[in-house]
């Protein structure tokens, strides 16, 4: 039986990365998800979640996501978070490799998804979600 992860690892290959197809910037993520069309899949643990969590996430810690995955959606872009960067690296290749089309991590880490989480900020998108 052929492994999901080989057929993946064949399509990631230099213009893949080199493209940045893999990641997407904190500002267009939420763009997307004020308008409804994304998500952002927090794989951090319960006790990061529980000292910063962010609007709308879906949380599933990294090792309940194999038996968690029903709950991510298909139908929307999904961006996976951890503090780092490692773990929102391998749910991005797990799901990749299961299926998932239009699945990215944050291209950045805390510093600049709170930036974009500022009150300001998150009025301006909701107010432009609203007039499209």
């Amino acid at each position: 039986m052929e492994n999901p992860m080989d057929r993946w690892l064949e399509g990631c290959d230099f213009a893949y990365f080199s493209q940045g197809r893999h990641k997407v910037p904190p500002a267009a993520f939420l763009e997307k998800q004020a308008r409804g069309e994304a998500v952002l899949l927090d794989v951090r643990t319960p006790e990061e979640a529980a000292i910063l969590s962010f609007p709308g996430a879906l949380h599933i810690p990294l090792d309940e996501l194999p038996r968690r995955r029903g709950e991510v959606p298909k139908d929307k872009l999904v961006a996976a978070f951890c503090s780092v960067g490692t773990r929102s690296a391998v749910a991005f290749a797990y799901l990749q490799s299961l299926g998932w089309k239009n699945v990215r991590f944050l291209a950045s880490g805390y510093h600049d998804l709170v930036e974009e989480l500022k009150p300001g900020k998150i009025l301006a998108r909701a107010r432009k979600a609203g007039e499209e």
